[in-house]
Parts: C-alpha cells; sequence; structure tokens
C-alpha cells in the first residue's frame, strides 16, 4: 500500500508509533476506497452516457468534476480526521511523575475540558461495550465529575444515548 494522505518523510510524521502508522494504514485504506468509489461512478456515467449517445456532452464533464470535487472533500474529511487523531495519540506518550498520562490512573490536568472530554469518552467507549452497563459505569465515576467539570453532563446524554 502507497500511503499518500500525509508525508511520513515530514519531520512531525517520521517517527510515528505502531498505534499511529495504523492509523495511517486505515485512513489511508479509506482515501483509496472513496478515490476507487469515484472511479467507478465516473466509469458508469461514461456507459450510460454512450449507451444515451450522449458521451461527448458537457454532462459528462460537469457530472466528472463534481464526482471529483466529492471524492477530494470526502479524502480532505479522512485527511484531517487522521490529523486529530495522530494529535491525540500523541497527548498520550506524555506524563508525570506518576507515570504516563492515562484516566483514570493518572488523569491529565494540562488538557482543556474539551480534550477531557474526549480521554474520558475513549476510556468508556474502549473499557465497557454494553451501552447501560456503560452508563451506569460512568455514573458511578466519582473522579468524571470533578475532572470534567461541565462536561460532566455532556458525555452522561451523550453515553445515554447509546442506550
Amino acid at each position: 500500500m502507497t500511503i499518500d494522505i500525509i508525508d511520513l518523510s515530514d519531520p512531525a510524521y517520521s517517527d510515528l508509533s505502531a498505534v499511529q502508522l495504523s492509523m495511517v494504514r486505515v485512513a489511508q485504506g479509506k482515501k483509496n476506497d472513496i478515490l476507487a468509489k469515484a472511479d467507478s461512478e465516473i466509469e458508469e456515467l461514461l456507459f450510460l452516457l454512450l449507451r444515451n449517445d450522449n458521451a461527448r456532452s458537457s454532462v459528462k464533464e460537469r457530472e466528472e468534476a463534481r464526482i471529483r470535487a466529492q471524492a477530494e472533500a470526502d479524502v480532505e474529511i479522512v485527511r484531517e480526521d487522521l490529523l486529530h487523531q495522530l494529535a491525540y495519540e500523541s497527548l498520550g506518550t506524555e506524563g508525570n511523575d506518576n507515570g504516563p498520562y492515562r484516566y483514570p490512573e493518572n488523569p491529565n490536568y494540562n488538557l482543556s475540558y474539551s480534550q477531557r472530554f474526549l480521554v474520558v469518552r475513549n476510556y468508556y467507549m474502549e473499557a465497557v461495550s454494553e451501552p447501560n452497563a456503560r452508563l451506569q459505569a460512568y455514573a458511578m465515576d466519582s473522579l468524571a465529575r470533578t475532572y470534567l467539570g461541565e462536561f460532566y453532563q455532556t458525555l452522561y446524554d451523550l453515553l445515554a444515548s447509546y442506550c
């Protein structure tokens, strides 16, 4: 697989961990799927226009441009998501005297409340697979109340929506 969703020779990405490289490979796979789907749609459009004797019409050019623009927009969304995931994953590599930051063993109080929200949400999404048990475990988490502040209720509502 050729990786071209991000430039891995860029110094910011040259020392990615195995988890981060896995994220890059998944994102590259999504990009490849998006582009393959766009190519397939363009091919179907051409066959449709050929069947109707309109292969040289301006419709082909407009529709092809629209399909390619949509594909590029979708790829950009995947790329941005990957960059956010990589940035978020790198937050977990830091730590303090108590070891690496990890909720709930060693929470990182240097994070903004929105970043704390993501940390706690990911913790519960990975730790408990059953939605009702996840919500109950979160409701009993007293650390989350102080760690998340006003975001506690937001996460509670989100987890409740999965039930």
